[in-house]
């Protein structure tokens, strides 16, 4: 009778799970969408009105990781008070996977911070989401995604976005900027895409190889860690260019004024964070080519904003490099969908 009873327990509990990880995703995907639109725009408003810090831009992008003690804390004190010990879940191999993880990721932030420094939010955003494109090739050479026709078809019809504005430069650069500024953040937009899109198979990859199971303590303390060296790597390069004292001096000549400069850092530094959060999240209870899916799908939303609060341009090249973006998301999402369901790998 006890075995019945166990038996018809077992479905309710693979259904809740199922649930609570179908949550967990929603949740992640709504960080994301709160770190990529605000993020991006933060920073810009920050470089229109007097920022000139290429490294503190990059800075921003993970150096709220601080915040991820909280967790971390309720996690220790949870496992104190069930009488657990060992709660460094971190093996040698995780570890030394987020230490390079950690420095590609600052190298990450300081590519698309300096292309957000030279173009406007619309182009890079747009420019941006050809992540997903190369996701897609790392994905299939780093965990053996398999490509198919939708695969390639995102990947090509997204490429030609991305041609169709490096044709319409001079239309879209911002007055009193040189052409040779412009096409500099243009293709570092285009490194920091392809980098990215390295980075979110190359973590998948980490987590396949850990050797242990995926616990959501250990993704947090996972996320730190590569937050805190990708900060590090960030964090030098200012102490040598003395950036970080130049801080009170450009608040202080801040066009918006002191008081908003320190918030503008302040709370891009906070929705950055949890852009990253949210990315990481995604992957642990998704995959990484999910993440490059709604980093992709957010880019209307990006430009939405980017033409209401910073009143930027939306010409007709813009509306076919988007309309092609979007059209190779949804190529790419359809490919997904008539894929068959797979087991996905074990969690606890």
């Amino acid at each position: 009778m006890d075995t019945e009873i166990g038996n018809k327990n077992e479905p309710d509990q693979h259904q809740n799970k199922k649930h609570m990880k179908a949550f967990l995703v929603f949740l992640n995907c709504m960080l994301m969408a709160v770190g990529q639109v605000a993020g991006p725009l933060l920073v810009r408003i920050y470089y229109l009105h007097g920022g000139k810090s290429n490294w503190l831009g990059a800075w921003l992008l993970t150096a709220g990781f601080p915040i991820l003690i909280i967790p971390i804390a309720i996690s220790y004190i949870r496992a104190r008070a069930r009488a657990q010990a060992g709660r460094l879940l971190v093996t040698p191999w995780l570890f030394s996977a987020s230490v390079i993880l950690g420095l590609l990721l600052g190298l990450d932030s300081y590519l698309y911070s300096f292309g957000m420094s030279y173009l406007p939010v619309s182009v890079s955003s747009i420019l941006g989401s050809s992540q997903l494109a190369f996701t897609a090739i790392f994905a299939y050479i780093i965990v053996k995604h398999k490509f198919t026709h939708y695969s390639i078809n995102a990947v090509a019809l997204m490429t030609f976005g991305s041609v169709i504005l490096g044709f319409h430069m001079n239309g879209d650069r911002p007055s009193g900027e040189s052409k040779g500024k412009y096409i500099l953040g243009f293709f570092m937009t285009i490194g920091g895409a392809a980098l990215h899109g390295f980075l979110m198979p190359a973590l998948e990859f980490t987590y396949l190889k850990a050797g242990k199971a995926i616990t959501f303590d250990l993704v947090l303390q996972v996320q730190f860690l590569i937050s805190m060296f990708a900060t590090l790597f960030c964090s030098i390069p200012m102490i040598i260019n003395k950036d970080f004292k130049a801080i009170s001096k450009e608040a202080a000549e801040f066009g918006l004024g002191e008081t908003k400069y320190y918030t503008i850092l302040l709370i891009a530094a906070i929705v950055l964070q949890l852009l990253v959060i949210g990315s990481l999240g995604v992957i642990f209870n998704s995959s990484s080519l999910l993440g490059g899916l709604v980093s992709s799908l957010l880019v209307p939303v990006q430009q939405a904003f980017a033409v209401i609060i910073l009143k930027e341009v939306f010409n007709a090249e813009k509306g076919m490099a988007l309309a092609m973006c979007l059209w190779g998301f949804a190529s790419y999402l359809y490919g997904e969908y008539q894929k068959p369901t797979k087991k996905n790998r074990p969690i606890s």
